[in-house]
């Protein structure tokens, strides 16, 4: 199967409520519900590497897998967002209000780059949120839509069957997970041995 030379366009944004067992920092992960009106995505990978020098040179690296973290930007940050994952509740009128002290839930981020051969398809399995800004701009002569942006931090989390702490997973076209990515989120299975 050919893979992808280039990526671009952002689609097919999904959450799914995790439950984290604090006990083995495993998770269990709700049905994912869809986010329309993705605009951007840009994570950046945590973690930092460290040198060990011997015989005048770098002998030995290691590099250490913190997660991710960075901006998912919206159209809007939809109702259920807010209130699944950022904690807002919505009164016997419907109002939301946003109080000071929200119990923020984990969630799994699921999304999808096009590409020129597959539609990659991704799962961060261990996401926060924070609240995002607020702000708009007066109408003139033309209208110039005005976005959202949530700060997303993507962590580790222990997968049993790997016996791995994990942080992502992608799969192309051609994995058989492929077609259910957004029925439900895609936990891996134990790893195959190296040949």
């Amino acid at each position: 199967m050919a893979k992808n030379k280039v990526k671009y366009g952002l689609k097919n944004v999904y959450y799914a409520l995790a439950t984290i067992n604090e006990e083995d920092n495993t998770a269990s992960y709700e049905a994912p519900v869809k986010w329309p009106g993705a605009v951007s995505l840009s994570m950046e990978a945590q973690g930092d590497s460290s040198n060990f020098f011997a015989d005048d040179g770098i002998y030995f690296t290691t590099t250490a897998n913190n997660g991710y973290q960075g901006d998912l930007e919206m159209a809007l940050v939809s109702d259920s967002f807010r209130t699944d994952v950022l904690g807002e509740i919505k009164d016997k009128n419907g109002v939301l209000v946003e109080e000071t002290e929200p119990v923020q839930k984990h969630f799994a981020l699921l999304f999808e780059f096009q590409g020129d051969q597959n539609a990659r398809r991704h799962v961060m399995y261990n996401c926060v949120a924070a609240r995002p800004s607020v702000g708009s701009t007066t109408k003139s002569e033309s209208v110039e839509v005005q976005t959202e942006t949530v700060s997303v931090t993507a962590s580790p989390i222990y997968n049993e069957s790997m016996k791995k702490n994990i942080t992502k997973a992608t799969a192309d076209v051609g994995n058989q997970p492929y077609a259910e990515w957004f029925s439900n989120v895609y936990l891996p299975e134990q790893a195959s041995e190296a040949v």
